[in-house]
């Protein structure tokens, strides 16, 4: 069963999958059921359209797959989904987060690959994603090279989402989680701008356009471990 829900935030179109009711013991693996085709994972993330905007338009940008486990007392690593092609098996690792990048594979899509888990018969999965910037390895950069992926998501959503983007809040924020007591410096012309880690050890970055303009250098007391790209 599919349903569509207008997302908050990051989640363009959040959806709940039921999974499918076919349950296969594999030798050598825990007890697996079939899920849904790799293809309509893909076409419902709308990973397809994603990258197939020019590398250009899309340079700046993690696009993460998000697929957590509706009953919140199942960790979205336990969900156990794993690609099978064939005879191949390819793991989709989730993090903490229930994040992975699902980047379209033909191979898969042509043979329509299957997606089978290990969750439960009858528990479900959330599905959306989630955006993240490219860091650069070192620092000082400038400005527009991360800030930038904000106006890339922005402009992205809107050809990826269609309609549907009217409803999605725009992103203005990039947030950059570090994982100890943290430090960035913009270095404008009109001087220098500092900003210090919260409790959470994040630095929340609003978008300027005038600094996009400026292109100012920017320091930090170390690299970030992530920049996730918020509203």
């Amino acid at each position: 069963m599919f349903f569509f829900q207008l997302g908050k935030m990051k989640t363009i179109l959040k959806t709940t999958l039921c999974l499918a009711p076919l349950l296969l013991a594999l030798p050598g693996h825990a007890a697996e059921r079939e899920w849904i085709p790799y293809r309509k994972l893909v076409s419902e993330l709308k990973m397809d359209k994603v990258y197939a905007l020019p590398a250009a338009e899309r340079d700046k940008l993690i696009v993460y797959a998000k697929l957590v486990p509706v009953n919140k007392s199942i960790p979205p690593s336990n969900a156990g989904l794993v690609v099978v092609d064939g005879a191949s098996r390819t793991p989709l690792t989730l993090d903490a987060g229930g994040r992975v990048r699902v980047v379209p594979n033909a191979q898969w899509l042509a043979d329509d690959a299957q997606i089978w888990t290990s969750l439960p018969k009858g528990e479900k999965i959330s599905l959306g994603f989630d955006l993240g910037a490219v860091l650069p390895e070192t620092a000082p950069w400038r400005y527009a090279n991360v800030m930038g992926a904000v106006p890339q998501s922005n402009a992205a959503i809107g050809k990826v989402a269609g309609a549907f983007s009217l409803f999605v809040p725009k992103m203005k924020t990039v947030i950059f989680k570090f994982d100890k007591p943290a430090q960035m410096t913009v270095r404008s012309a009109g001087g220098d701008k500092r900003y210090a880690s919260d409790a959470k050890n994040h630095v929340r970055l609003k978008f300027d356009e005038d600094l996009l303009k400026e292109n100012p250098m920017v320091e930090w007391s170390e690299r970030p471990l992530e920049a996730e790209i918020d509203e």
